[in-house]
């Protein structure tokens, strides 16, 4: 995969689905799974709380072609017909659009709490990157978490969405929660505004490395900081650059927003 490929996307095509993940995390994304690849780390991809697919997508345009992206979601958005919800049709058009076609065999419509951790095995094998985005309640997270745990490989990495988000302050208990419960096993390597990036401890300082030395982010601010017990980097986006982005963006310039995230 070509690198300014996947940049071109994450700046241009995947503006276009409907969704949260903004540059920053977009770009921690690749840096850690173009590390796993270059470490030949396997394993499966799963994300729970697709909604019409940006992060999904992603995923799938980083993984290599053998990679299997395992989709959970409710997918009860909008008018159904024919038992299909309008988020449901969306999210497909997306990939046919994208040229990246979803493969409904790796999708779960439901709640995730009703999946055991063998459902995801079957499919997909063990888990290298889970990308935890499903009920922001309590025990959304506790079931999602011990889902993710289970299913992950030795080298895996967890990602909890929204995080210290103060509309959501369960997500932010629940995070804590399951760091301490697991504090003999698990740590925090990375964090961003919106996400919490999870390994067990004996791979923290290899993600941790990963996260400082990765080409894609050298344009933020990198600080440490210490959460939990474990010392973890810390990415800036500057008020600015955000602006710069946002403006390009709005401003029918998209084709040029990456710039605001270039190194000089």
């Amino acid at each position: 995969m070509i690198k300014s490929n996947i940049r071109k996307f994450i700046f241009g095509d995947l503006r276009n689905v409907k969704g949260y993940i903004d540059p920053p995390d977009a770009l921690v994304f690749l840096s850690i799974l173009e590390r796993q690849r270059e470490r030949g780390l396997g394993g499966g991809i799963a994300e729970i709380g697709v909604y019409f697919g940006r992060s999904y997508f992603l995923l799938k345009k980083i993984a290599s072609p053998d990679d299997r992206v395992f989709g959970i979601d409710l997918f009860d958005i909008g008018e159904i017909s024919d038992g299909i919800s309008e988020q449901y049709r969306s999210f497909l058009d997306n990939g046919e659009r994208l040229g990246l076609p979803v493969d409904e065999d790796l999708l779960f419509v439901g709640d995730s709490a009703e999946l055991t951790p063998d459902d995801i095995v079957n499919k997909i094998g063990k888990v290298r990157f889970f990308s935890v985005d499903g009920g922001h309640m309590l025990p959304n997270l506790a079931a999602d978490s011990r889902l993710a745990r289970k299913t992950l490989e030795d080298h895996g990495v967890i990602v909890f969405d929204d995080t210290f988000n103060p509309a959501w302050p369960e997500v932010t208990v629940g995070v804590a929660d399951f760091l301490r419960n697991n504090d003999d096993e698990f740590s925090a390597f990375c964090m961003t505004k919106y996400k919490t990036y999870v390994c067990r401890r004996e791979f923290h300082d290899f993600y941790r490395a990963a996260i400082m030395r990765a080409p894609h982010l050298r344009p933020f601010e990198l600080a440490e900081t210490h959460f939990l017990g474990s010392d973890a980097v810390r990415l800036h986006n500057p008020f600015g650059r955000r602006l710069l982005y946002e403006f390009m963006t709005r401003s029918g310039m998209g084709a040029f927003s990456e710039r605001a995230y270039r190194h000089h």
